[in-house]
């Protein structure tokens, strides 16, 4: 819990200026409020006696209240506004740093992890932390001042009753502490649990269509219900500990002030040589600061529970910042306009120790080549894609380009000469012209309407309400082929040297398919193409067909050579056509 709190506190190093400023409006503003109890014993004891009250005294002394706290309240005010940027400002950062760590972690480290979880970590558990810090330092300093304060008051009234008072504190702490103890594990617990349950939700909502489709409806209740109730078992146990902390804590700041009490009318009778003689208004000034004195660990223990949650979040959020990140390779090689050949020599890969997948692949690909790349799903077709693009990397062995070893490129000179399309569509919220041109943001709305003509989705984008200024989102009401052909001219307008086409028109027509088919020969020409298909007929031009079984090429020719040799190719595509 100390190091996570080191580690938030860091995020807070910045903004010291506001952490200064907010000391000195608590100073300020607690200093004034607790001189009032003082003018208000002197104020008492200008009414002490029958007939002997001083109304022009009382008069003064209703005053100098009132400015006092006028002026506490404006400096309680102002520590508030620095405390709020501070905390804020603070999360702001913790924020970007997640999401920024997101963009460098490696791939496998995100597709481990659910996108609700990941989601619920970013602002879930962060708006948390916000919370947590907000209420904690404000109760902090507000606290550390009033405590100290009340005490050097008290000390001027009567310094025996203030260090009886100094010796009943401790208890206040030794209870907080242990239920402290209790209740940390139990808020960890239920922060995993939430996170759980807001990936699970995700998924549920995001594909309600196939939940409604295969009757999931009963199943996925019952699941939430299970993740939920083990969320509200843990989250009434933290609780039920948390909570038990204010009523302690008030428990033993009751016997204080009682303590006080009746020390203090033992002295205002004159029966206690051990207090001393009292005034009543001194005595009413002391019991005014027991209870001020008091007060703050009332409070701080109040919000105790939201700040055990925000350390359990925080740590979540800092277990994302501690993931191994892809190495900065800026001092490597720039890849500049590779001819087109490739080569795989002896590569293993597997995502898992326990799962084999690609095992001593190699593979020579010639400048121009257009690759199709076919097999039962799960041969390693779309891994050869992440190995090539380096999204992971390979267990053994090597991948060059142009005769480079890609570890010896940068990432994003490697990526930045392949336009890729998968068979998953990627819609952000944006205008269409936009979305077109997300790898070329510079681009001319010539070159995008060029580039969507070249796909024929001018089109169905020229009926949309606002043509290529209209807003789109990926529940904008387009369908999954429109969306594809959106996906696709953001190729064309690329223009990149190499391609990949990873099932870039399962989601399309056949008439509309034939047109991109046409347009995909017209930039393949020159370039070396990866091309991934289960509809075998969009692959019978390749110059070479690889036929991938089980991570390995069992098969390797032009279809009519393949159809030839009345293999697994020739098996694979007469199931589709026979009659």
């Amino acid at each position: 819990m100390r190091k996570t709190l080191g580690r938030l506190f860091s995020y807070a190093k910045p903004y010291i200026a506001y952490f200064i400023l907010t000391l000195i409006f608590a100073a300020a503003g607690i200093s004034l409020s607790l001189a009032v109890p003082v003018f208000i014993g002197d104020a008492v004891d200008c009414c002490a006696g029958k007939g002997n009250v001083d109304f022009s005294r009382l008069k003064r002394i209703a005053a100098l209240l009132a400015a006092m706290v006028a002026g506490s309240t404006l400096f309680q005010w102002l520590m508030s506004l620095c405390t709020n940027k501070l905390a804020f400002l603070t999360v702001r950062d913790l924020r970007a740093d997640v999401f920024n760590k997101l963009e460098r972690v490696p791939l496998r480290y995100i597709d481990q992890h659910t996108k609700g979880e990941l989601t619920s970590r970013v602002i879930n558990d962060i708006e948390i932390v916000s919370d947590g810090l907000l209420q904690g330092f404000t109760q902090f300093f507000s606290g550390v001042i009033t405590i100290i304060g009340t005490l050097i008051f008290m000390m001027t009234i009567n310094v025996r009753i203030a260090v009886v008072v100094v010796i009943m504190t401790p208890l206040s702490f030794i209870a907080a502490s242990r239920i402290a103890k209790a209740s940390h594990d139990s808020y960890m617990q239920q922060s995993k649990l939430r996170g759980e349950m807001v990936g699970f939700a995700e998924e549920m909502a995001g594909n309600q269509k196939l939940v409604k489709a295969f009757g999931y409806d009963e199943r996925a209740q019952r699941r939430f219900d299970e993740i939920n109730a083990e969320n509200g078992r843990i989250g009434a146990k933290a609780t039920f500990f948390s909570s038990m902390s204010n009523p302690t804590t008030r428990f033993v700041n009751g016997l204080i002030y009682a303590a006080v009490g009746l020390l203090g009318a033992l002295g205002v009778a004159g029966h206690s040589s051990f207090v001393g003689r009292m005034s009543v208004g001194k005595l009413s000034s002391f019991l005014a600061y027991s209870n001020q004195y008091t007060k703050p660990f009332n409070e701080i223990s109040g919000v105790f529970a939201e700040l055990q949650n925000a350390v359990a979040s925080a740590q979540r959020v800092f277990d994302v910042l501690d993931e191994e990140e892809v190495p900065d390779d800026s001092d490597k090689e720039i890849l500049a306009s590779p001819d087109g050949s490739l080569r795989f020599s002896d590569v293993f890969f597997s995502y898992t120790d326990k799962v084999k997948l690609i095992q001593d692949f190699s593979l020579d690909v010639r400048p121009g080549e257009r690759v199709a790349i076919v097999g039962p799903t799960g041969c390693g077709k779309s891994t050869i894609i992440n190995l090539l693009l380096r999204f992971y990397d390979v267990n053994s062995g090597s991948i060059e380009i142009s005769g480079k070893n890609i570890n010896d490129i940068t990432r994003d000179s490697l990526r930045s000469n392949f336009g890729m399309v998968l068979q998953e569509t990627w819609i952000f919220t944006g205008t269409v012209a936009e979305n077109i041109a997300y790898g070329v943001p510079d681009a001319s709305r010539e070159q995008i309407i060029e580039a969507a003509k070249a796909v024929y989705a001018h089109g169905f984008i020229k009926r949309l309400p606002n043509g290529y200024d209209t807003v789109i989102t990926e529940d904008s009401g387009l369908s999954q082929g429109q969306k594809q052909l959106i996906c696709i001219a953001r190729i064309m307008l690329m223009n990149p040297p190499m391609l990949i086409l990873d099932e870039a028109t399962s989601s399309i027509d056949l008439r509309t398919e034939l047109r991109i088919q046409k347009a995909f020969r017209r930039l393949m020409e020159g370039r070396t193409s990866f091309i991934i298909a289960h509809r075998l007929s969009t692959i019978k031009n390749s110059d070479t067909i690889l036929v991938m079984q089980h991570g390995n090429i069992i098969e390797q020719g032009s279809h009519d050579e393949l159809i030839a040799a009345n293999g697994f190719y020739a098996e694979l595509y007469n199931s589709q056509f026979a009659s």
